[in-house]
């Protein structure tokens, strides 16, 4: 596969440890574009990426995890849900590499299910030897943070500090990066797709992708589908990312409105709570295509991509690239969904 050069050129000077298993494959889904009856379907597979199961975090941990060398770090910390993937991939990292690991666990998702505070990530977290701190909601990020920065450096474990989603301009460089590998994945295939939806949340991925399809000459829209229920904060967070990211690449063009699109009306009730619509497209995409999405992220997600099939703003003859972020190793904490207790 070629290299995207203008991307891999703005990247050229980004430390960067291997860290994924990459590239991810390019799929299409024939039963399933055929069941829904509109565009041809391709799945980029970055829940294959490595590192515990895999998912989008992978990618970022590869920029996050050279700067955190390069500051001479002991440890690493970094805060997410009970149920994070970001913590797990952290914890993976960390452990492959070799640093002390340690992960604030916001108890902020209202699921009773039993499984949901000991199962699915909060297990695979304590198995890679992660030091795993349990917060209520009501705690600051910010004073949890700074707390557990202060407690490990005190231990003479030079800490860096990975943010929420590994969400910053430096974690967002992985899917710069991403995007090229994507557009010759396309190209080789001769295809240009309708647009690549996803799964927005913490931003970075959003963002990097964004600033990725701006250097490549924006071939395709790029839609992020929100997880949660209001987008006004997303679209916030991701633009001032994108800004960001351009000017940390020295990359001299200017963001227009349509660099950062947010389809919004999947994500409710709340983050980490499923619905219906996101349920639906767990089952569907299982039991036509045998790949696994979760209730927090994918699922939501790729509800959006039918609800757009739906609409018939993709129609049969268009091609579509849903690209899956990870998160099937929370599917075992959410289990009063899907199994039959009668």
């Amino acid at each position: 596969m070629r290299l995207n050069s203008e991307i891999d050129k703005v990247l050229a000077n980004s430390a960067r440890i291997e860290l994924a298993h990459l590239p991810t494959p390019l799929q299409r889904l024939d039963r399933l574009s055929a069941h829904l009856g509109g565009p041809t379907i391709y799945i980029k597979r970055d829940d294959c990426t490595g590192l515990a199961g895999g998912g989008n975090k992978t990618r970022k941990l590869e920029f996050l995890m050279a700067a955190a060398k390069a500051d001479d770090a002991l440890s690493v910390v970094t805060i997410g849900g009970i149920q994070s993937n970001h913590c797990r991939q952290t914890a993976a990292a960390a452990a492959k590499l070799g640093l002390e690991c340690h992960v604030a666990l916001i108890d902020k998702v209202n699921w009773q299910d039993p499984a949901y505070r000991l199962a699915g990530n909060v297990t695979l977290d304590h198995v890679l030897g992660a030091h795993v701190h349990v917060y209520a909601d009501v705690f600051d990020r910010d004073d949890v943070r700074d707390c557990l920065m202060r407690m490990v450096g005190n231990q003479g474990k030079l800490p860096y500090f990975i943010p929420l989603g590994g969400s910053n301009v430096i974690g967002a460089l992985g899917y710069v990066a991403a995007f090229g590998e994507l557009n010759d994945q396309l190209a080789d295939a001769e295809l240009s797709p309708k647009a690549l939806y996803f799964c927005t949340s913490s931003g970075g991925t959003h963002a990097g992708l964004a600033a990725g399809s701006i250097i490549s000459g924006r071939p395709f829209p790029i839609i992020g589908v929100h997880n949660e229920e209001d987008p006004t904060s997303i679209q916030t967070t991701v633009e001032e990312l994108v800004d960001g990211m351009l000017e940390h690449l020295g990359v001299n063009i200017t963001r227009t409105s349509d660099d950062v699109q947010v389809l919004s009306g999947y994500g409710e009730p709340s983050y980490g709570i499923p619905n219906a619509k996101g349920n639906a497209a767990i089952a569907l995409m299982a039991q036509q295509e045998g790949i696994l999405l979760d209730p927090v992220y994918t699922g939501k997600a790729f509800a959006g991509l039918i609800g757009d099939i739906e609409a018939g703003k993709l129609k049969k003859g268009d091609d579509v690239v849903f690209l899956h972020t990870g998160g099937a190793q929370a599917l075992g904490a959410y289990s009063s969904l899907f199994v039959d207790k009668t």
